[in-house]
């Protein structure tokens, strides 16, 4: 029954690992072509599937640092307290 289970697991890794060469677009595959990608998955599937998980699939793309304001900065327009008293002052029809 272990057996069962392990050669199934093995299979669906191996299935994964194809669908996901063959499905990756062909510009971010990395270090190798995508075909040759193909044939490696496909006649050698355990060690294929992990080399191409590592070496071979897109990396993910990163997140742009967020940029931090200072303590005392004002993050927008409506943060700006010398903003908000001017447009007040607009509203209200005082031109100073």
């Amino acid at each position: 029954m272990a057996g069962v289970l392990i050669g199934l697991a093995l299979l669906a890794f191996w299935l994964f690992s194809l669908f996901d060469v063959v499905t990756t677009p062909e510009d971010e595959v990395r270090n190798v072509p995508k075909a040759l990608w193909i044939m490696v998955v496909v006649l050698i599937p355990l060690v294929g599937g992990l080399v191409w998980m590592a070496r071979g699939r897109p990396r993910a793309p990163r997140q742009a640092w967020p940029v931090t304001h200072g303590p005392g900065m004002p993050k927008g327009p409506d943060d700006d307290p010398d903003f908000l008293r001017d447009l007040d002052r607009r509203l209200r029809g005082d031109e100073a």
